[in-house]
């Protein structure tokens, strides 16, 4: 988070945006690590209303206009499909974006820092790490029930965020540049680590390799599919509102499913520094497999459900040198906490990849339980 000495003037930003009623106060609030987040909390006629104000990071996202047009066409799209009666008719299934006050969806401040707003969803909340096979059942549900809403998602492609964001060759190559360079003389603390992962370079094309065929197509996904990028209700437990739309734009379902493999199955959390805690948990992979093929199943096609148990793997794999070359860059990207944090991400990524390969014959035949629509 930002450093409170530097805190942002939350009343200042809030104003942008129209937002009725009095500012009554602000703070930090969630864990990501890429934007600053803060809730912001209004008086609107006796009854405290939040908001969700988000200052984007534009080092890593260098076109936030276009990123904004995309969270703009995503959000009314999904909207419309919700209240049309595709959907369950809840107002919390869509994220919904807060205009400004000359009818943008963000606003630039004297500073240059860009500001976005959306409505604040209540009695829900996102979890860091999943607590029970039924809550990625139903954060598996709710990203696949999100590629479905925007399979027809109407206009042109929407714009590349992060160009190549899961081009798994070009992180390949990146890591192998930044090893060479070795920038900040870390290199030598992670010989294992770059071991590892150079020593991975055969499954780094296999889904590219299979896009570039036409055997699995293009879609518009969420490409960051962390269960703590859904909504869950407090009450109900059910899925309800996929969130942190900076990286939805083309790419492949099996990227979305992979992250959901990496980020729910691991029995501990993503930075725990102990590699001999990390194991990927079957009953909860059973439960994505369930959840996401309620959803998504009937969009997919042979290929993509093939490589479902191959994708988990990938994109850990592919996280995981992406948390070994910004520690070998000097940790440029991912915001960390001491000076081994992105190691340690990178150790217990590739612990989790051990698992997931060890696993591979049962987690085929959880999937092949599942019928084809």
């Amino acid at each position: 988070m930002t450093n409170p000495a530097h805190a942002p003037d939350l009343r200042a930003a809030s104003a942008a945006f129209v937002i009725h009623g009095r500012y009554v106060a602000g703070a930090p609030h969630g864990s990501g690590h890429i934007n600053d987040t803060y809730a912001v909390q209004f008086d609107q006629a006796g009854v405290r209303v939040r908001y969700l104000l988000q200052r984007i990071n534009h080092r890593i996202f260098k076109d936030v206009p276009g990123l904004m047009e995309n969270i703009r066409r995503v959000c009314e799209h999904s909207q419309t499909r919700v209240s049309s009666g595709s959907g369950p008719a809840d107002s919390r299934r869509s994220l919904v974006l807060v205009p400004t006050r000359d009818g943008q969806a963000c606003h630039r401040d004297d500073t240059g820092s860009w500001w976005r707003c959306f409505l604040f969803i209540e009695g829900a909340r996102t979890h860091d790490v999943i607590e029970s096979p039924a809550q990625a059942r139903e954060g598996a549900r709710a990203f696949g029930a999100f590629q479905a809403l925007l399979a027809d998602l109407p206009g042109k492609r929407l714009h590349e965020t992060i160009p190549q964001f899961h081009h798994t060759r070009r992180r390949f190559d990146v890591l192998r540049a930044a090893i060479d360079a070795d920038p900040r003389n870390r290199a030598a603390r992670a010989r294992a680590e770059i071991g590892f992962a150079l020593g991975q370079e055969r499954i780094v094309d296999v889904l590219l390799d299979l896009q570039a065929r036409g055997e699995i197509p293009e879609r518009v996904t969420h490409n960051d599919t962390k269960l703590n990028n859904v909504m869950i209700d407090d009450r109900t437990g059910e899925g309800l509102c996929v969130v942190d739309l900076d990286t939805v734009m083309p790419g492949l379902a099996l990227y979305d499913f992979g992250d959901m493999v990496r980020s729910a199955t691991n029995a501990a959390a993503e930075d725990d520094p102990d590699p001999a805690r990390v194991q990927a948990r079957l009953p909860v992979f059973a439960a994505l497999v369930e959840g996401y093929l309620a959803t998504a199943g009937a969009f997919l096609n042979a290929a993509e459900r093939a490589h479902l148990v191959f994708s988990g793997r990938l994109i850990t794999y592919e996280i995981g040198i992406r948390f070994l070359t910004d520690f070998l860059e000097g940790d440029v990207y991912f915001k960390t906490r001491h000076p081994e944090h992105n190691l340690d991400r990178a150790r217990n990524q590739f612990a989790l990849v051990h698992s997931l390969e060890a696993q591979q014959a049962v987690m085929e035949s959880m999937v092949q339980r599942h019928p084809l629509p």
